[in-house]
């Protein structure tokens, strides 16, 4: 299902993120803890928040970066440890399609965000329209892996899927761990995917989001924001 909101002519991409930032405040549940996840959407998104930071309990934040963020707009942070459950958690992504799996990572924080998207009821994703594709696999597959089996992982996704995985250089997570980007895949079975790879020893996580898919895709397009449920 979808719909749309109607949005003036010649925006800009980063206008639309804004756009998109602002309209998942309509999912923030008043009084409750809410999700945040990492990126330069997600940064509008949190700007946004800030509009009613009085009306939140706080959040739980999938990054350092955003973390900062937050605080700085005076959002109180909480440690993900101390949460049961949140109602929503509000995320980017690299590519979403039109089930809502995702390739997420390409700010080196899949890990963390898939334990906050972990501890969510409901996923929100807000992207410009140029994330939905068909079949994921069109941008790099990113894999947060223990450093000493970078290599091993690497030879594991060209043997077993024919994907050339390279070492993300100078990017060190904020778990300590190294990023592989694995191009020319073609994921056609996500959630088969993210299980196997999941499972290989060095791996930390995948990210590809089948298990963790979204819910809902609020999309920035230059007719307005699409909203897009699954």
């Amino acid at each position: 299902m979808e719909g749309a909101l109607p949005v003036p002519v010649n925006m800009t991409q980063d206008e639309l993120k804004a756009l998109v930032g602002q309209a998942a405040l309509a999912y923030v549940v008043p009084g409750t803890v809410v999700g945040v996840g990492t990126g330069s959407t997600v940064n509008h998104f949190i700007d946004a928040l800030a509009t009613m930071k009085d009306r939140i309990a706080g959040a739980v934040s999938s990054s350092v970066a955003s973390t900062e963020r937050l605080r700085a707009h005076g959002i109180t942070v909480l440690d993900a440890a101390t949460v049961t459950s949140i109602p929503v958690y509000i995320d980017g992504a690299d590519e979403i399609d039109h089930s809502g799996h995702m390739i997420k990572g390409g700010g080196a924080a899949l890990t963390r965000e898939k334990i906050v998207a972990d501890l969510a009821e409901r996923f929100v994703c807000i992207a410009d329209e140029s994330k939905l594709v068909e079949v994921l696999g069109s941008y790099p597959l990113p894999v947060e892996v223990i450093p000493m089996a970078a290599a091993q992982v690497a030879r594991r996704f060209e043997r077993q899927y024919g994907g050339q995985a390279t070492l993300r250089a100078g990017v060190v997570t904020d778990n300590g761990n190294a990023i592989l980007d694995v191009r020319g895949l073609r994921i056609t079975e996500p959630l088969a995917m993210e299980t196997e790879v999941n499972q290989w020893p060095g791996v930390v996580t995948v990210g590809i989001f089948g298990r963790h898919r979204a819910s809902v895709c609020l999309l920035g397009t230059a007719a307005g924001v699409r909203t897009l449920t699954f």
